[in-house]
This record gives structure tokens, C-alpha cells and sequence, in this order.
């Protein structure tokens, strides 16, 4: 399940504003289940580019070379705003089947 979902992850995590890859890892592995590694994010991120789902531009940083931010594109958002609403109706039809339903 978390091969599907991964990439709306993180074009919902690019939703606020442009990110650095690592940033988009840390937060990733810091969610329950969703441990992830730059080996899984860096080739995700440079398809959803090819894909024009996010673009990309470089930034100074204070320590060490430019880095590469990511951002969401308005093709990547109407991506993301189609997923939540087909997510929201399968996980209200997995719920509506695994969780017991109470008596009446």
C-alpha cells in the first residue's frame, strides 16, 4: 500500500511550499510506516519532474553546494486534489469492511 500512496505523500508535503529532498525523507520516516530513504525519494522526485507533477530550482546554502528545492506544480496539485477524493472513498469502503460495525 505504501508503493501507491508514496508519491501523493509527497506531493502533499510539497503542497504548503518548496521543499529539499532530504527534508521530504526526515519527515516521511518520521511518520509511522512511512520509513522511507533518499534511494526511494530521489528517483520519486525526478519522475513526478519528467511527469510535470513538481519543478525544481536551486538554492544557496549556507553550508556546503546549492541545493535542489521542489515544488508543486498546478498539474501536480490537480493530481493531489483527484487522489484525496478517490482516497477518501476507498478508505470509507475498506472501513465500512474491516472495522466491526456496532449492534443496534
Amino acid at each position: 500500500m505504501r508503493r501507491g500512496t508514496l508519491e501523493y505523500c509527497v506531493l502533499a508535503l510539497l503542497r504548503p511550499g518548496e521543499r529539499y529532498a532530504l527534508d521530504l525523507v526526515r519527515e516521511l520516516g518520521a511518520v509511522d510506516g512511512m520509513v522511507t530513504s533518499e534511494g526511494t525519494i530521489y528517483p520519486l522526485l525526478s519522475r513526478l519532474r519528467r511527469d510535470g507533477l513538481v519543478e525544481t530550482a536551486w538554492h544557496e546554502s549556507p553550508s556546503g553546494p546549492p541545493r535542489r528545492y521542489y515544488r508543486l506544480t498546478e498539474a501536480g496539485q490537480g493530481k493531489l486534489d483527484e487522489f484525496v477524493g478517490e482516497w477518501i472513498r476507498f478508505r470509507d469502503a475498506v472501513d465500512s469492511l474491516v472495522i466491526p460495525k456496532e449492534s443496534t
